[in-house]
């Protein structure tokens, strides 16, 4: 009985030989197809990805710029303000003690 019990075992082939060989032999377009859909798959999360991190850094840039432009019209107001001609006119004459020279007292440089 040892022996039949020997031999029934070693005549049956493992089921993973058989499946590795039914894919390579007869499951071929299966197979294939299968690993294309398992790279396409692959393929649609990595352009997700990638899309979802542009679309982020996109956002980033777009804040940057509104501070940048808010930044700027400050900086105009200012620079209009601190222009003004009867600002400056006003601070030369009280702070500076500048004075308009009588014609008189001009000078012309030629170059």
């Amino acid at each position: 009985m040892s022996e039949s019990g020997k031999l029934i075992q070693t005549e049956v082939p493992l089921l993973g030989k058989i499946i590795v060989r039914d894919l390579f032999t007869a499951g071929r377009v299966p197979l294939f197809l299968l690993i294309l859909l398992f790279f396409s798959a692959i393929t649609v999360v990595l352009t997700t990805h990638m899309t979802r991190q542009a679309i982020s850094q996109k956002d980033v840039a777009l804040e940057g710029r509104e501070q940048l432009d808010e930044e700027w019209r400050n900086l105009i107001l200012e620079e209009n303000a601190l222009s003004e001609h009867s600002r400056v006119q006003k601070m030369a004459t009280s702070e500076l003690e500048m004075k308009r020279p009588d014609s008189d007292k001009e000078v012309i440089v030629k170059l």
